[in-house]
């Protein structure tokens, strides 16, 4: 049998269901689910093995108006994404329909080159009518020439076998680029920073989630089997310290649990996690935290 392996690009409006995709498809966590909105940040590639295929997943930052140049950055690799793979999906939320956010990523798909293959994913269809459905479905195959239409619930998993069938055959022929067993190509220390940022993006409100970073410092690997693995929460200002710490510490411990106990799910043995808080006010602005997220820090605000 013919191998086939590529890459596929999953794109759309933040909250569009692309992790949620990503990890079903792959059938593992790699990628943060949460309700609140561009939490996201690299590139995340996931491998899913189909038959004599390997689809190797790029789930994207969702795409959005930038403001900051961190959101400049998430959404240039979001882009950048689409363009160098094989197959790019883009996700639109059933209930939501033709927002001015979806009109702009039509426009972008009309730029890219005719070579590439693009099917449209109409997410979340629960929660809208057929009649509706249909109305959206053609409305967007009316706007951009989609090679193929599924309509799926990436939470419940609807739909996702015939996409994930498509996408095997539709891929080149060529080897497999990673070995049977590896779901992510992301190192395990950047997993283990997502994992806790994910808890920290759940658990604090408001602005401050996007004002937060998570770096692996130290992973120790025990006789026993166990890890020990330091973490270091970067914050902009003193102030977010506090809210980070809660109430006699009461909202770190609760950050730590969650995310320790997923990790050890993940990983499948015991995990001892140690977090800090630092406060670091210029993070948003540093190169190297850029190209640790595996963005692209340009130069300008």
């Amino acid at each position: 049998m013919t191998k086939r392996c590529g890459f596929v690009a999953l794109i759309g409006e933040p909250n569009a269901g692309k992790s949620t995709l990503l990890n079903h498809m792959v059938g593992a966590k790699v990628s943060i689910v949460t309700h609140k909105v561009q939490t996201t940040r690299a590139r995340i590639r996931g491998v899913a093995i189909e038959g004599d295929a390997q689809i190797v997943f790029v789930d994207t930052p969702g795409l959005f108006t930038p403001r900051r140049r961190l959101d400049r950055a998430m959404v240039a690799a979001a882009w950048g994404g689409a363009a160098d793979a094989d197959v790019t999906v883009l996700l639109v939320e059933a209930h939501r329909g033709i927002t001015p956010g979806v009109e702009r990523i039509l426009e972008g798909l009309a730029d890219m080159p005719p070579t590439r293959h693009i099917a449209l994913a109409i997410n979340k269809i629960d929660r809208v009518e057929a009649p509706q459905l249909l109305e959206l479905t053609k409305n967007l195959n009316d706007r951009f020439a989609f090679e193929k239409t599924f309509l799926i619930s990436a939470e419940k998993g609807h739909g996702t076998k015939d996409l994930r069938a498509w996408l095997a055959q539709t891929l080149p022929e060529g080897p497999w680029l990673y070995p049977e067993d590896q779901i992510a190509d992301l190192p395990m220390r950047m997993i283990a920073a997502e994992i806790t940022r994910e808890k920290l993006t759940l658990r604090l409100h408001q602005e401050l989630p996007y004002q937060i970073t998570v770096e692996t410092e130290n992973w120790e690997e025990r006789k026993d089997g166990s890890a020990r693995i330091d973490q270091v929460i970067y914050v902009m200002r003193d102030g977010h310290k506090g809210i980070v710490l809660g109430k006699k510490g009461e909202t770190i411990k609760a950050i730590s649990k969650l995310a320790r106990e997923e990790l050890e799910e993940f990983l499948g043995r015991r995990i001892h996690l140690f977090l800090q808080i630092k406060v670091r006010p210029n993070w948003l602005e540093e190169s190297e935290r850029y190209s640790q997220m595996g963005l692209e820090f340009k130069d300008g605000n």
